[in-house]
């Protein structure tokens, strides 16, 4: 091998080593809540997170936004990446950019949350919680019922654990869930006799 071909394969790595790092320093940083949290919309469910024991416990462990909402596996994180960026877009395109607006698309924002959570089996609660680690004779009587019926059940813990960290949505009203259809419709048939 000459001089030159070495020089090239350590260049290489060099970059490799520095494009990796500048990488690793981007999802840690877009992980933190600080950052999640920087679209003022977002403070809302930072509000109420630090209303919650996922914050604030007396052991001291706290949650953030990446522990419940961002897995560990590089896959499944790099997918959250890619749809977490919707709510940048939104926030960009005005879409959730005030309390108001963020209201009323918040039933749809975290239907889609807990039905990814339903369907990863709550993975990202099980990193801190779990089933075969749980003593059910230190919890009172009505969490241990609980409990010991979903795992009977094979429950997973947003069938039970909706609103834990953020305040639970209104869920709409059927007659507003036919407005909204209603308008779908009238936007499509004006968008087809504009065309």
């Amino acid at each position: 091998m000459s001089g030159r071909s070495k020089k090239g394969i350590l260049l290489l790595v060099v970059l490799g080593a520095v494009l990796m790092s500048a990488f690793n320093f981007a999802l840690e940083k877009t992980n933190s809540t600080e950052f999640c949290t920087s679209c003022h919309t977002m403070q809302t469910n930072l509000k109420e997170l630090k209303e919650t024991v996922h914050y604030s416990s007396a052991s001291g462990v706290h949650a953030g936004c990446a522990d419940c909402h961002v897995p560990k596996a590089f896959i499944p994180k790099m997918i959250a990446k890619v749809m977490a960026a919707k709510d940048v877009y939104h926030e960009i395109l005005g879409t959730i950019d005030t309390p108001e607006k963020y209201e009323k698309h918040r039933w749809d924002m975290a239907s889609r949350v807990w039905a990814k959570m339903k369907a990863n089996d709550s993975r990202e609660c099980r990193s801190c919680h779990s089933f075969d680690r749980m003593d059910l004779s230190a919890q009172d009587k009505m969490a241990r019922k609980r409990h010991d019926a979903a795992m009977e059940k094979g429950k997973t813990c947003i069938d039970c654990h909706k609103g834990i960290a953020h305040e639970e949505p209104d869920e709409p009203d059927e007659e507003e869930d036919e407005a909204k259809e209603d308008n779908s419709k009238d936007d499509k048939k004006d968008g087809e006799t504009k065309t």
